[in-house]
């Protein structure tokens, strides 16, 4: 099988990279005709007070790098109420809790990831939006239903599989993938950096939205029963995000992003970090956290 030249992604990440406020350097290595290598480095420093001492060896308490204070806005209204009585968007709130870690959209085509995602992004503030459907057209100068004439599904696979492998280093990115993503194992190594998001939408609803689109794998004479089998088959995998939003047919965009963000505050609030639990257990026993 022949596969895409992708050059152009090189010059495209690198361009993201430019655009996107990370610390991170990019090693781009001159491609030969069969392969491309991009190398992200990291370059972020975390900064704390001063060394500290734990068990004889020195040890930041992660409270100086990691935890600003801010709450669940929905359990605290008043969070919600800045001067002069302007009210703050509790996505605002959720950047500082998120602490750089990235917001994946997962879910079947159709579902809002790429329109939800953007509007969070928005919203939050200090994010960006990325879209791998649209890194991949850009790289490759074609569309999706052209990738797939010309490459079939297994070879636009791949390259969806190298744009998430290029873009997951990244910090402070709500990124919305294809609705297949989940499928590749190895995918979810790089999903499970961040947060996933699963927009969980029946497709009685989905195939209201994209009836007469050019969706490749709908190019069929019963559009509604291959969203349904798509469906069953990638269940498993869409379940194992860590958010999941079911959404209904009366919701517009704002009301379902309203929802994607309460979710997320809440995830946060069920799930601290093993250090903070570690650390409320020691309190709660009367033991000196770090001595």
């Amino acid at each position: 099988m022949r596969y895409l030249p992708l050059y152009n992604l090189c010059y495209l990440l690198f361009i993201l990279g430019c655009h996107i406020e990370t610390n991170h350097a990019f090693v781009i290595q001159q491609p030969t005709t069969t392969s491309i290598s991009i190398i992200s480095k990291p370059q972020c420093r975390l900064h704390a007070s001063g060394p500290l001492y734990a068990g004889g060896f020195e040890w930041n308490d992660p409270t100086e790098a990691f935890d600003q204070g801010v709450e669940n806005p929905y359990k605290n209204p008043a969070l919600m109420q800045g001067e002069e009585g302007i009210k703050i968007d509790p996505a605002r709130l959720l950047s500082p809790r998120l602490a750089g870690v990235n917001l994946y959209f997962v879910g079947m085509m159709g579902s809002g990831k790429s329109r939800i995602g953007d509007k969070v992004a928005r919203r939050m503030g200090t994010y960006n939006f990325l879209d791998t459907d649209q890194i991949i057209e850009k790289a490759s100068g074609m569309t999706i239903p052209q990738i797939f004439a010309a490459e079939g599904e297994e070879g636009f696979r791949k390259l969806e599989s190298q744009v998430l492998d290029s873009v997951h280093p990244y910090v402070r990115c709500v990124i919305s993938t294809g609705g297949g993503i989940v499928c590749q194992r190895e995918n979810w190594s790089k999903l499970h950096t961040g947060l996933t998001v699963w927009l969980d939408v029946l497709p009685e609803i989905i195939i209201k939205r994209i009836e007469n689109s050019d969706r490749p794998l709908l190019q069929i004479d019963n559009p509604l029963e291959t969203l349904r089998r798509l469906l069953d088959e990638r269940q498993e995998s869409y379940g194992q995000a860590d958010v999941r939003v079911s959404i209904l047919e009366d919701l517009d965009e704002d009301e379902v992003t309203d929802l994607v963000i309460r979710h997320l505050h809440d995830f946060i609030d069920e799930n601290p970090p093993a250090w903070k639990v570690a650390k409320a257990k020691a309190q709660a026993e009367g033991l000196d956290w770090v001595k």
